[in-house]
């Protein structure tokens, strides 16, 4: 299988995907790890990919989306961004707003 279609797979098998170096519990970039405590407080179910476990896939996900760096978030097969489009989602709402437009289940956060 192409690493475009391993991509594609993990994709289109799961709602919401990180591609990210390192996992979940041990992050291996800071940027990776902003999205992770993100997605930990919203609650959201989702599959990660670690970029660094091979070079087709770090490579792959950046020629995937058109996007030079990593972590990137796939809601519902949708491209949605790096660690700073990620981060001003979850500030502003929206980031909630789209799991909610999706139908994902998330843990609504508290009102400032």
């Amino acid at each position: 299988m192409a690493i475009r279609d391993e991509i594609q797979a993990a994709i289109d098998k799961n709602d919401v995907v990180l591609f990210m170096k390192g996992t979940p519990n041990f992050p291996q970039c800071g940027f990776s790890g902003q999205v992770v405590q993100i997605l930990n407080y919203l609650d959201v179910s989702y599959e990660s990919v670690n970029c660094l476990a091979s070079d087709e896939i770090r490579q792959g996900i950046k020629d995937f989306s058109n996007w030079p760096t990593i972590p990137q978030l796939y809601i519902k097969g949708e491209f949605i961004g790096g660690c700073d489009i990620v981060r001003e989602m979850f500030q502003s709402g929206e980031l909630a707003a789209h799991l909610a437009s999706k139908n994902i289940p998330f843990k609504q956060p508290a009102k400032a």
